[in-house]
């Protein structure tokens, strides 16, 4: 699955509104209706386009790093214990 179908697309259609309700009344009013629907478009197929270039993870893959890093670490956590008790044997 790639990062774009974990990427809600309402979000992307809700910002491409809202960047074309950014420009300017006198470049929309000449606008027809089609145009705008066009120009929203645009803009949703630009915003779609710049984050499938990113380089993301899915929700799931980030989990799964986060629950590994999680045991590493718990893992070099006991390590030091166990080195830090072996070390004040060998010094008494």
């Amino acid at each position: 699955m790639d990062a774009m179908t974990m990427i809600d697309l309402s979000q992307i259609d809700d910002l491409a509104r809202r960047l074309s309700s950014l420009v300017p009344p006198s470049l929309r009013q000449p606008l027809s209706s089609e145009a705008r629907e066009e120009l929203q478009q645009n803009f949703k197929s630009v915003l779609q386009a710049g984050l499938g270039k990113l380089d993301l993870v899915t929700r799931e893959e980030f989990d799964v790093q986060r629950a590994v890093l999680l045991r590493t670490r718990e893992q070099l956590e006991a390590l030091q214990r166990s080195v830090a008790e072996l070390e004040s044997r060998n010094q008494g």
